[in-house]
């Protein structure tokens, strides 16, 4: 080798030893979380003794609908994991976001390939040669910028969020469930007061047409006793078509059609279970879409840095060995082996832009994301204030429906002794009866709304969940 090739093998081994020391360098701003809305306190109070509330760690881990201590409602609660088309549907989302990271890793390593070949050929008079070629390559991308560790983060923020947005998936239906469910026992609850109140108005029509038979009251009253019992009838039919969708609702919530899930009645008169509620920080670490929008911002944040290692030249390097000969006997012979590896640097000069122009559109996009992230939390943040808020107002409607069907009962009472004893007429009982029944429907209704709002305000909370669940880095490259 003459000199003037050894000086330049040197400078393109140089370039590419200091290119290989510049390994370490990252091109893009570095990841810090955005700052997010978050007062020091809600501001609605909390119920009446929830301060000294004490939830068991079951509601705090995962099984959160177990406060309520239902049996069937737990039962149904399993079956959303694993048979909730839309939670599976999200678990296999969240499988493709993983294999995307083991993707986006894989060019951190060389690319080896072989591709052995043989071919047959002549030349005028010359005899045929049929050489046969076994070369094996190796091209490796050197990381210089942190482009592909850049991708590779990237991916693994995508792949956290998708297992966050898997959770949030799974909170919501669960939710959903329990939401039915109530809805159903309140119906349930409605039920009771309705059979109630036709028996008791069938016994009324009886009174009001044997008092007419006696001459002491008018065909009006029997009419009138006879229209309130068909009326109510009426409401007792109509609550089964909402209990049936509901019902229905509830099968699909669990992954199986209508026909193969039917619930049992059973009204159920308990109160909302107390949760603790804590600060509105902690929401940031309890939400799972909080979590996700939180890393979609992580994931914008790296593509910057592959936009911005674009800007940089790129250096590769390739090698090859192999054997050629004519005889396949003779590929293991020395004389046929060859061999070449050599450094490329690729640096575009002229694109008209384009790369200035995607490093402004990833931080555009990033900026979109952390905007998003910052809705999330003020989103969370409302949700809770409304949770709080319908509990604390239905409690203190609870106590003033509690006091307007005690007040109702006491005026049907006294108007069904005043009517048999003939000083008022049945115009007045109907009244009576009309306002008992809907203040105690409306009871059982503000019951229902209670129990909704809880759940409500549990999966505002994040129903127990906590980001230290979600799959680190290191998990996600295994």
């Amino acid at each position: 080798m003459n000199k003037s090739s050894r000086f330049h093998t040197m400078i393109v081994w140089g370039t590419a030893g200091v290119l290989l020391f510049l390994n370490s360098c990252m091109a893009g701003p570095k990841y810090r979380r955005p700052v997010a809305p978050s007062p020091p306190a809600f501001k609605e109070e909390l119920p009446v003794g929830w301060e000294e509330a004490q939830p068991s760690d079951a509601v705090l881990r995962g099984a959160w609908w177990r406060v309520y201590n239902d049996p069937i409602l737990d039962g149904l609660e399993d079956q959303v994991s694993i048979s909730n088309q839309n939670v599976l549907a999200a678990e296999a989302q969240f499988r493709a976001a993983r294999e995307a990271v083991h993707v986006s890793r894989a060019a951190e390593f060389p690319l080896v390939t072989v591709a052995p070949s043989t071919t047959r050929s002549a030349t005028g008079a010359l005899p045929v040669v049929h050489p046969y070629t076994v070369p094996i390559d190796v091209t490796y991308q050197a990381d210089v910028w942190g482009s592909i560790r850049h991708s590779a983060a990237a991916n693994s923020a995508v792949a956290q969020a998708s297992a966050a947005e898997l959770e949030n998936a799974r909170l919501l239906y669960q939710s959903e469930l329990a939401i039915d469910y109530f809805q159903i026992q309140g119906l349930d609850a409605e039920r009771q007061l309705l059979d109630a109140a036709v028996k008791s108005y069938e016994q009324f029509v009886q009174l009001t047409q044997d008092r007419f038979g006696g001459g002491v009251a008018s065909m009006g009253d029997v009419a009138l006793a006879q229209t309130q019992l068909e009326t109510t009838r009426i409401q007792l039919v109509d609550l089964q078509v909402q209990r049936a969708q509901f019902e229905h609702a509830i099968a699909v919530l669990t992954g199986k059609p209508p026909s193969d899930l039917s619930i049992a009645s059973a009204a159920s008169a308990s109160t909302p279970p107390s949760v603790l509620v804590g600060i509105p920080a902690a929401l940031l670490e309890r939400r799972p879409d909080i979590a996700a929008a939180e890393r979609q911002v992580a994931a914008a944040n790296e593509q910057i840095g592959v936009a911005k290692s674009a800007l940089y030249p790129s250096l590769f390097f390739s090698a090859s060995v192999g054997s050629q000969a004519t005889a396949v006997g003779d590929l293991l012979s020395l004389p046929t082996r060859f061999w070449s590896v050599g450094p490329q640097v690729i640096q575009s000069l002229f694109d008209a832009g384009k790369r200035r122009s995607e490093v402004r559109l990833t931080e555009a996009t990033y900026d979109a994301t952390v905007a998003n992230y910052r809705q999330t939390v003020l989103g969370a943040i409302q949700q809770v204030e409304d949770g709080l808020a319908q509990l604390r107002i239905l409690a203190e409607e609870a106590e003033v429906a509690s006091r307007a069907v005690e007040a109702a009962q006491r005026s049907l009472e006294i108007s069904t002794i005043q009517y048999r004893g003939g000083i008022t007429n049945y115009l007045q009982v109907i009244t009576a009866q009309t306002s008992a029944l809907q203040d105690q429907r409306a009871a059982a209704q503000i019951l229902t709304r209670r129990r909704i709002a809880s759940v409500s305000l549990i999966q505002a909370l994040g129903g127990g969940w906590d980001a230290a669940l979600l799959p680190s880095t290191r998990d996600l490259r295994r």
